[in-house]
């Protein structure tokens, strides 16, 4: 072939040697590009006949990994505490200081009732108490006196008189607390009449406007109507059945995905809770919680969420790409050994990740498995191969 090419370039070349003599520089450079493609040609025919003719294939590295399967289990938030706060005593709404949606803080005034029957009774006991004041120091001063006397004077007063007295002093001082008593109560009693907020959070509804008449809430009264209904949404919690397929593999701490579909496909991470230690016998299932913090109040309860377990862990487990294996009555795999031969092996697989297969048997760590299976290559055959990162590895 080399000798063929250089006689036909030299009698391509000899009619025309004499006129290259005398041309200009641009058809002298026509000949020099001819010469170097004709050199490359001999090259390229020289390695076409050689070694590098093995066919290259795409190869990836058996190693160990931690392998786990992930199970969608849909879900949905709700309030971290929620409450409908009831009226302790009756009375008209006087005020209604805040409207559904609102945001609220600890302690912030939502609502007061008008009682005034309440404020009569609790001036009744504030003059009560005065009077008993009045007594007690009455019967102490008493009291102490005769005591006095009988000390310069001991045969003067009688004992009779000594314990009427004090029995009288120690009556005035009990009057006097059972009158404190009362003003307490009924102080605490208008107290109520003032709806206040237990904790930060959203009035998520409203149920009375001024001037309703608003019965006390107690445990045997179910007429009773609350006033408004206020929810943490600052810090939610996500409830979610976990099948009794998968209990065990789940503990406090264990990391989760939350995907929410309504904010656009938003997901991020999070950790268990905690769970209930007992499954459901309707469903088989047992509920396990996480607690998703809410600041910006961008996550509604009461929305949708998937939550992406993972559940069937295998620590380090020897692992070769799902490519790499073909599936049948018997799964196999394609080795390049020492010899860089290519060699079918059959493979015992265990759980199937989206990227990975666990191996149980047939392969060892470090080997090379042909990741696909392309026409034209076979077991025996001898190939050159190209080491691929596969998903999941960097």
């Amino acid at each position: 072939m080399k000798m063929n090419l250089t006689r036909y370039l030299k009698q391509l070349v000899s009619p025309f040697r004499r006129r290259w003599v005398v041309t200009s520089g641009g058809t002298l450079a026509v000949a020099i590009a001819l010469l170097w493609f004709v050199h490359h040609a001999r090259a390229d025919v020289g390695h076409n006949t050689g070694q590098g003719a093995l066919p290259t294939i795409a190869v990836a590295k058996v190693s160990r990994e931690d392998l786990y399967r992930e199970v969608t289990i849909p879900a949905e938030f709700r309030p971290y505490q929620e409450v409908e706060l009831h009226a302790k005593v009756s009375g008209y709404v006087d005020k209604m200081n805040v409207d559904f949606g609102e945001r609220v803080k600890a302690g912030q005034l939502l609502a007061t009732l008008e009682v005034p029957e309440l404020l009569d009774e609790l001036h009744n006991a504030i003059g009560t108490e005065r009077r008993a004041e009045a007594d007690a120091a009455d019967a102490h001063l008493i009291y102490s006196r005769l005591l006095s006397v009988n000390k310069t004077q001991p045969n003067l007063i009688s004992q009779q008189d000594l314990d009427t007295a004090e029995a009288k002093d120690r009556a005035a001082a009990a009057a006097l607390d059972a009158a404190q008593a009362d003003v307490q109560k009924y102080q605490t009693l208008v107290g109520y009449t003032s709806i206040v907020a237990p904790f930060d959070g959203v009035v998520t509804a409203r149920y009375a406007d001024p001037g309703a008449l608003i019965q006390a809430g107690t445990s045997s009264d179910t007429q009773s109507k609350p006033l408004v209904r206020v929810s943490d949404n600052y810090r939610l919690r996500l409830d979610f059945p976990v099948s009794v397929d998968y209990v065990k593999d789940i503990h406090p701490g264990d990391a989760v995905e939350v995907r929410v579909e309504s904010l656009g496909g938003e997901s991020f991470a999070g950790t268990i809770s905690r769970f209930t230690g007992k499954v459901t016998e309707t469903t088989r299932t047992m509920t396990s919680e996480m607690e998703v913090s809410n600041p910006n109040l961008e996550i509604v309860p009461g929305m949708y969420a998937t939550v992406v377990l993972k559940v069937d862990k295998r620590p380090q487990a020897l692992a070769v790409p799902i490519e790499a294996v073909a599936l049948g009555a018997k799964s196999t795999v394609l080795v390049v050994n020492a010899n860089h031969e290519i060699e079918q092996r059959a493979v015992t697989l265990g759980i199937e990740t989206p990227a990975k297969y666990e191996v149980l048997s047939g392969l060892q760590e470090g080997d090379l498995v042909m990741i696909g299976h392309p026409s034209g290559v076979q077991a025996g055959e001898k190939v050159n191969t190209k080491l691929i990162a596969t998903l999941g590895e960097e």
